[in-house]
C-alpha cells in the first residue's frame, strides 16, 4: 500500500486533535472528490512498519485523541492488510485512542465481509465509521465530520452488537 500523507495534527476529521493517515488508491471516484490524486494506488510513498512506528509515536501524546483513516479508500481490498496491521498495533499499544475511518463503502457491505478479505476484521477494530461516497448533489458544508448528507457517522461497536446501524452520539 502507498500513502499520500500523515497529518500530525488534524482537527477536521473527527473530534479533538487527531493524527490522520491518507492512504492511496480509490475506485469510487466521487464527483468533485476533495482528494482525487489519491485515487491512484501508486500515488505517494510506500507504507510499512516505519510509518506505523511514526504514527504510534505521534499518537502517544496526551493531547491527541485518536487516529483517523482516510484516502483514497482505506477499505479498498489492496489497502486492507496494511491498514489492519496499523490498527492492530494502535489497539495493542494505545488502546485508549479512538480510531475513525472514512469509507465510500457502506457499513452493511463491510460488515458482511463483501469487500476484500479483511473488511469485517478491519471494521471490528474501528470505533467510528463515516460511510458512503461523497455525493456532490448532497454536499452540505454545515455537516460535521462529513461532506454530504448521505454519509453516516456510525458507532461501530454498538452497530455490530445490535446487528444494525447505530449512529454516533457524541459524548464530550
Amino acid at each position: 500500500m502507498n500513502y499520500a500523507d500523515i497529518k500530525k495534527v488534524d482537527v477536521a476529521n473527527g473530534p479533538g486533535v487527531r493524527v490522520s493517515l491518507f492512504v492511496s488508491g480509490c475506485t469510487h471516484h466521487c464527483k468533485e472528490c476533495f482528494n482525487p490524486e489519491t485515487w491512484d494506488f501508486s500515488f505517494g510513498s510506500p507504507f510499512g512498519q516505519k510509518q506505523i512506528e511514526e504514527i504510534l509515536k505521534l499518537l502517544d501524546r496526551s493531547y491527541i485523541r485518536g487516529l483517523s483513516l482516510l484516502g483514497g479508500e482505506p477499505f479498498e481490498p489492496e489497502n486492507q492488510a496494511a491498514v489492519l496491521e496499523l490498527v492492530r498495533q494502535v489497539r495493542a499499544q494505545l488502546p485508549q485512542k479512538d480510531i475513525w475511518c472514512y469509507s465510500g463503502y457502506l457499513f452493511e457491505v463491510l460488515a458482511a465481509g463483501k469487500v476484500g478479505e479483511h473488511s469485517r476484521e478491519l471494521l471490528e477494530q474501528l470505533d467510528i465509521l463515516v460511510d458512503g461516497p461523497f455525493v456532490l448533489e448532497q454536499k452540505d458544508l454545515g455537516l460535521r465530520f462529513r461532506g454530504s448528507a448521505n454519509q453516516r457517522i456510525i458507532d461501530v461497536p454498538a452497530s455490530l452488537k445490535a446487528g444494525n446501524v447505530q449512529l454516533w452520539q457524541e459524548i464530550q
